[in-house]
């Protein structure tokens, strides 16, 4: 069993960043993959961006390229999310989620653990 508090969220204007961290505990979280997933009211989750637990390779959706950077602290058991230049449109609960198998799976249902969310929210 892994548990894990994503934190960082907020307000914040257009254009402005935010730093999401997922803290893990129970488990190492070496042990594990790591994914960022959102969910904006009506829609479906969807991802946002991955990193492995061995080779630290790195996938993100394709729209948030070159915004967000995902990146994790083994020694600290956190994972990150740099969230820069935002829109409105990334208004979301940002979900932060733990998956054994290697690579860097974009699938929310291939993911075992997940935290509670936090809320982000852009003005325009």
């Amino acid at each position: 069993q892994v548990q894990l508090v994503e934190s960082g969220g907020g307000l914040v204007q257009a254009g402005g960043s935010l730093r999401l961290s997922c803290a893990a505990s129970g488990r190492t979280l070496s042990s594990f993959g790591m994914g960022w997933f959102r969910q904006a009211p009506g829609k479906e989750r969807e991802f946002v961006a991955a990193i492995s637990r061995n080779d630290g390779g790195t996938r993100y959706a394709d729209s948030l390229k070159g915004r967000f950077t995902i990146s994790r602290d083994n020694a600290k058991n956190t994972v990150y999310l740099q969230m820069n230049s935002l829109k409105p449109e990334d208004t979301a609960v940002y979900y932060c989620a733990a998956v054994l198998r290697f690579g860097v799976p974009q699938t929310p249902t291939l993911y075992e653990y997940w935290g509670q969310g936090t809320q982000v929210t852009v003005s325009s």
